[in-house]
């Protein structure tokens, strides 16, 4: 079943799911006659299995899935739902056990390790928990760590503006707060130029107020540079800014649901 939406700024997102999803029927997930956007992800069949001695742990069991271009989609679950295995499957971190993962017109699952890490390098940026500075680095030193190794970066401090912290490029994260540290992760992801931005609980070490400021900063980055960005949390509150909500339960997509209006970051609550 295909389901499509068009944006405010006329983006078409959508998913596209076989009839072996354990997607339910709802009104929320009525076919809009649109054509579908431009295809980032495509992901079929995805499954992975952990090997843990003599117990097998299945994280993913089968995932249909489709993400498109300038979308922003939620993947929504809780702990141990499997939706940070898929994230870093999509992101070139793993690869799965069976199934096939498509980016743009490339299959990552014929990648070699090699080929995974130029395509992390040059396409996809990530946004952790734990934000992951260089603690010996100022902000502008931390975003340069990426900016060295990509072809066609911004500058630092032009990231660093984005996520507004252009007075703070000569700070070391010590003497920042978690939500500056985490919108200099943030500047660093994007710095890059990624055609995907991949947050993995973006909030969850933050307060309600900071976690809002970052949410912003994301928004901004999606809407601003059109990266296709997929944000995974357990928070059902932040599900209401998204393009897609995709909820994960047990290694499976349980529902989909397309929000005809998103809220902005300030409105929402947790």
């Amino acid at each position: 079943m295909k389901t499509a939406l068009v944006r405010n700024n006329s983006a078409v997102v959508g998913a596209a799911m076989n009839t072996k999803s354990s997607l339910p029927a709802s009104s929320d997930e009525s076919p809009v006659s649109l054509d579908a956007g431009v295809g980032v992800f495509e992901a079929r069949q995805l499954t992975k299995t952990y090997h843990m001695g003599e117990v097998d742990v299945s994280a993913l069991r089968g995932i249909d899935l489709d993400l498109f271009e300038g979308e922003f989609s939620v993947l929504l679950g809780p702990s141990g739902s499997g939706k940070s295995t898929l994230l870093n499957i999509l992101g070139g971190l793993d690869i799965p056990s069976s199934g096939t993962i498509r980016f743009q017109d490339k299959y990552l699952t014929d990648y070699t390790d090699d080929q995974l890490t130029q395509y992390r390098r040059q396409h996809v940026g990530f946004v952790f928990q734990f934000y992951n500075l260089i603690p010996s680095l100022t902000a502008s030193e931390n975003v340069a760590l990426v900016t060295e190794i990509s072809t066609n970066p911004m500058k630092p401090r032009e990231a660093l503006e984005m996520v507004g912290l252009s007075h703070r490029l000569d700070h070391f994260p010590s003497q920042m707060s978690g939500g500056e540290q985490q919108r200099v992760a943030i500047a660093r992801a994007i710095a890059k130029r990624p055609d995907v931005l991949l947050c993995d609980e973006p909030t969850g070490a933050l307060d309600f107020e900071t976690g809002v400021l970052v949410l912003e900063v994301i928004e901004r980055i999606n809407q601003e540079l059109g990266t296709t960005t997929a944000v995974i949390t357990h928070n059902a509150g932040i599900s209401a800014m998204a393009d897609r909500v995709i909820s994960i339960a047990d290694g499976r997509i349980a529902h989909l649901h397309v929000n005809e209006t998103k809220s902005r970051p300030r409105d929402l609550s947790w």
